[in-house]
């Protein structure tokens, strides 16, 4: 929870000093070890909130090149259609997966040493449902931001809007995802290891499989819920019933 703080923090201090004009719209942001003395955190802290803004759409990273400052904040104002979380999870194996793929023969050591950080902060015990998403979101934007494929970037931030913004899915992976951290720790190091390793292959199927996972821990959970239901449907009807044979 605390990490999480800290580069948030650090992104809502950058935000500020771009809002005052420090760095105009287009400039370049200064490196990362200047920006890392500058706040007294870590390189991995630094580079963390800056793919967090990059996500905003406040910054623009180019590798190689360096960091940007965007020249206009866009506002999606359009209306997110109305997903199952059942249909987006599927969405994000076909597209996070092919991510990963492409990621892993370019992604740099900053990239791998910020998911090594964040796989950290994923074994925390004491982390609450808002600390967990946003920790996995950060995982799963550094991976496509890794990728350097601009549409596949864009199409994963937005599905990331519908997995955070649509009431129904965040409620279906709460339910999910309360109770299977072993499990979706254990995925995302395998994820990591592939993406260490240079292989597209075992970083594309470890993707596919910790989603494959999701996918049957979400249908368990419709099927558990849809009992819970006739049950307490069939309650009430027993109550009625009782009343009623007792009145008559």
């Amino acid at each position: 929870m605390a990490d999480r703080r800290l580069f948030q923090n650090i992104a809502d201090q950058i935000v500020a000093l771009i809002d005052k004009g420090a760095f105009p719209p287009g400039s370049r942001l200064p490196g990362e070890r200047e920006l890392s003395e500058r706040f007294g955190v870590s390189r991995v802290t630094i580079r963390e909130a800056e793919i967090a803004l990059q996500a905003t759409g406040r910054i623009r990273i180019k590798t190689g090149s360096g960091v940007y400052v965007s020249d206009t904040v866009t506002q999606d104002t359009g209306q997110l259609p109305m997903v199952s979380a059942f249909e987006l999870t599927e969405a994000r194996l076909l597209f996070e997966s092919e991510a990963a793929a492409l990621a892993a023969p370019i992604i740099s050591d900053d990239d791998l040493a910020i998911l090594g950080d964040l796989l950290d902060q994923m074994a925390q015990d004491n982390l609450d449902d808002d600390a967990v998403t946003a920790i996995d979101r950060l995982f799963h934007l550094t991976i496509a931001a890794a990728s350097g494929n601009k549409a596949i970037i864009h199409v994963i931030e937005t599905l990331w809007r519908l997995r955070t913004e649509i009431a129904e899915v965040r409620t279906t992976h709460a339910s999910v995802c309360h109770h299977d951290g072993s499990a979706r720790q254990a995925e995302h190091a395998a994820i990591v290891d592939g993406l260490a390793r240079r292989d597209p292959q075992a970083a594309r199927v470890a993707m596919r499989q910790h989603f494959n996972r999701l996918l049957e821990a979400m249908l368990d959970a419709t099927e558990e819920r849809e009992i819970e239901e006739t049950k307490h449907r069939a309650a009430a009807s027993r109550a009625r019933f009782r009343m009623s044979a007792q009145l008559g």
